[in-house]
């Protein structure tokens, strides 16, 4: 086991999503040659899911079926992988606090219930805790037996570390190799008490990963009154920019139906991938929309940021 500890100001305000690179090589298209080199931008991907008003997973669309713009102008969508079997590497991360303590025990069977199901060949989950702390309980692993007891282990705490959850979360997974898709499954009461980190240190935390957040809220009432609000909205906001998706839940005996809301959802995406044009400068937020033809509900990752050119 090892404690991750978040100091303030976690966060680098400049992410290597794209990083420039020199290459002596023919230019891409739309873009002009002159001379041996060239900047080329590496590919930029975006993982899609498109689902109808009931959220259903909608299958078998063509590359043909989606447009695509950064910063509202048209891209050239480079490559198209419908239902990506790419591996995916997942934070599963259950708030232990004593607001939420009442449903632990069903919560952390809930949880080891999930590992076993969408833990496929391929794939790696990393368990953690947090209440006024944020616990890794071992690394990424597929041995789902091992995961499932760390799920079974998760002991309650004093204090809610959302923000810093999502920030040393989303630098786990940053460590992990390229290439293979991330995720966040996040389930808390949103009650966010002790964070040393920000709520813009933790949404930049996300979006830079490259993860998709799956926020589970448990709303132990239904009245406003009776809950943490503003912790909600801010978690629907942070979700919104990774293409995510929130769930509220108002009876502990829903949670194995997002759970398998979620595997289902992870398993039928869109992976589209662009080369941007025009190049965006080095260090910029960039702003992204994905849209597809029919009458369906599609979610992406909104923002991603351009990199720093290499020293």
């Amino acid at each position: 086991m090892k404690t991750l500890t978040a100091g303030r100001g976690a966060i680098l305000a400049g992410t290597l999503l794209l990083i420039p690179r020199l290459v002596a090589a023919p230019a891409p298209r739309n873009q002009h040659h002159s001379g041996a080199l060239r900047v080329e931008t590496d590919l930029v991907s975006i993982l899609a899911s498109v689902t109808d008003a009931n959220g259903r997973p909608i299958p078998d669309l063509t590359r043909d079926s989606f447009e695509l713009f950064e910063e509202g102008v048209p891209q050239e969508i480079a490559r198209f992988e419908p239902e990506t079997n790419r591996p995916l590497d997942l934070a599963l991360m259950v708030d232990s606090s004593m607001s939420a303590f009442k449903d632990l025990k069903f919560e952390t069977e809930a949880a080891a219930h999930f590992i076993r199901q969408v833990v496929r060949p391929g794939d790696r989950l990393c368990v953690f805790e947090f209440s006024e702390s944020v616990t890794q309980l071992g690394d990424f692993s597929d041995d789902v037996p091992k995961l499932q007891e760390y799920a079974r282990r998760i002991m309650p705490g004093a204090g809610t570390s959302i923000y810093d959850a999502l920030v040393l979360g989303s630098k786990a997974l940053e460590r992990q190799p390229p290439e293979r898709r991330r995720a966040i499954v996040l389930l808390t009461d949103a009650g966010e008490t002790t964070s040393s980190s920000s709520f813009e240190d933790a949404r930049r935390a996300a979006i830079a990963s490259g993860a998709l957040l799956y926020s589970i809220v448990v709303r132990p009432v239904k009245s406003e009154s009776g809950r943490n609000t503003a912790g909600e909205h801010a978690l629907i906001t942070i979700t919104d920019s990774t293409g995510g998706a929130l769930f509220f839940l108002d009876d502990m005996t829903q949670l194995d139906t997002m759970f398998d809301r979620i595997d289902r959802e992870l398993r039928t995406q869109y992976l589209l991938g662009y080369y941007p044009h025009p190049v965006p400068p080095p260090g910029s937020d960039r702003h992204v929309r994905v849209m597809v033809k029919g009458n369906y509900i599609v979610r992406y990752k909104k923002e991603y940021f351009a990199g720093q050119a290499p020293h």
